[in-house]
């Protein structure tokens, strides 16, 4: 193999793929057996396990060349840059070789579409069957999914790859219809629904067969892309809670728009999306699938955005403040759930250690509770710290000024230093 020539495709095709974030991969437990490459277990690409470790893959493109000219893409087919294409066989050497020298311990691959849906997913499809069979590799697997695929490539995928993605791309249809007119929605829709109904399909067969082969096992998820169209906060929340319960999604990405193009379907260049609005919605997207709180208690008609000043827990929170006080001691996970300041964890060891002893505000510090937050929403053993007869305007005041207190003192800290 060209050297030289491989790592300027590397260049071009792993820059190229940096725009797409759905490349976490938690959930796979793929075991490395009969002495193969790599071993799929807890998180890949640049993610942190809940041990703080930090784990790596190879995110690339197969190809830059498209036949789309979506408005948003820069790889889109009228777009003036340097296109480039990998052929199967070096990505299964490059996938190998950084594997060997510790680089990665996975693969997520993309691509532009060749020439149509099917010839491009069939090489997908082929790197991810040489890595497994001709390779014995046991790594993580992440492959995005070409819209339009055939039923049959979809299934062959789901038997090699560790998890499966198909970018929904826009929130809404009509987004999608207004930055990216050749593409159709249902072609996007119809191979989730596939990958759903043989994810389900197949976790029966392996109740009942403990050696039928995995499919999937990490899932599939999608991304959209937001503030490239005008969707608020509801609609985008809305699109995901409807896929999340109808399509079995393991994650919803939100990928902020980055202006790379300009094109008069988009906003200026100078207007990228603020990187808090990422982090909002991802809170939300928490809060809908651990955290029990329904889409509309967090966005509705009357509240269609997100407030940016603070996360949407405590804006939930301070919207509902007849709900609260809670009794520590008392309250039922699912309320002690909706506290700000409390996480999943914390509030299941709540549960746990009141069965021997009322909790005080000291043990609640030591479970991990933001007493900051909490002592706002909760009574506690003592009321040291407890303060009542609050609006929820004045909370949102009080916790935002000890935020930027907090912060202008890291900031002098740091300052100290020099």
């Amino acid at each position: 193999m060209n050297v030289d020539r491989v790592t300027e495709k590397l260049n071009i095709l792993a820059d190229a793929a940096k725009y797409d974030v759905s490349c976490a991969s938690s959930g796979s437990k793929r075991k490395n057996e009969n002495k193969g490459l790599g071993n799929a277990s807890n998180g890949i690409c640049h993610s942190y396990t809940e041990d703080g470790r930090c784990v790596s893959l190879l995110k690339i493109l197969l190809t830059n060349h498209c036949i789309f000219d979506c408005a948003y893409c820069v790889s889109r087919k009228s777009n003036d840059i340097k296109r480039a294409a990998f052929t199967v066989q070096e990505v299964v050497d490059l996938t190998i070789n950084f594997y060997r020298r510790n680089y990665i311990e996975g693969l997520f691959l993309s691509s532009g579409i060749f020439k149509d849906a099917d010839y491009t997913m069939e090489r997908l499809v082929t790197i991810a069957k040489k890595l497994r069979t001709e390779n014995n590799f046991n790594g993580y697997i992440h492959l995005k999914s070409i819209p339009g695929a055939s039923d049959e490539l979809m299934r062959e995928a789901g038997l090699y790859a560790d998890r499966l993605s198909v970018n929904l791309e826009m929130p809404t249809e009509a987004g999608l219809k207004l930055l990216a007119p050749d593409k159709n929605r249902q072609d996007m829709i119809d191979p989730m629904a596939f990958l759903n109904k043989e994810i389900i399909q197949r976790k029966e067969e392996k109740k009942l067969f403990k050696k039928a082969p995995m499919f999937a096992p990490a899932g599939q998820s999608t991304q959209v892309i937001i503030g490239a169209t005008p969707e608020n906060d509801q609609q985008i929340l809305h699109t995901a809670n409807h896929f999340y319960k109808n399509f079995n999604l393991k994650r919803v990405y939100y990928s902020g728009y980055v202006p790379v193009l300009a094109d008069k379907r988009l906003p200026g260049l100078n207007t990228a999306v603020p990187m808090v609005r990422e982090n909002r919605l991802y809170q939300a997207d928490w809060l809908m699938r651990f955290y029990g709180f329904n889409v509309n208690e967090i966005v509705n008609s009357q509240q269609p955005l997100l407030d940016l000043d603070i996360d949407p827990k405590l804006g939930w929170a301070i919207r509902n403040m007849q709900a609260f006080p809670i009794d520590i001691n008392k309250a039922d996970l699912h309320m002690i759930l909706r506290v700000p300041g409390i996480g999943l964890h914390s509030a299941q060891k709540i549960v746990s250690a009141r069965k021997f002893a009322f909790l005080n505000w000291d043990q609640l510090k030591k479970i991990g509770v933001a007493l900051n937050r909490a002592k706002y929403f909760i009574t506690c053993k003592s009321g040291d710290y407890e303060k009542r007869d609050l609006t929820g305007t004045k909370i949102k005041q009080f916790i935002l000024a000890e935020s930027q207190s907090k912060y202008l003192k890291n900031v002098q800290s740091q300052l100290n230093l020099f």
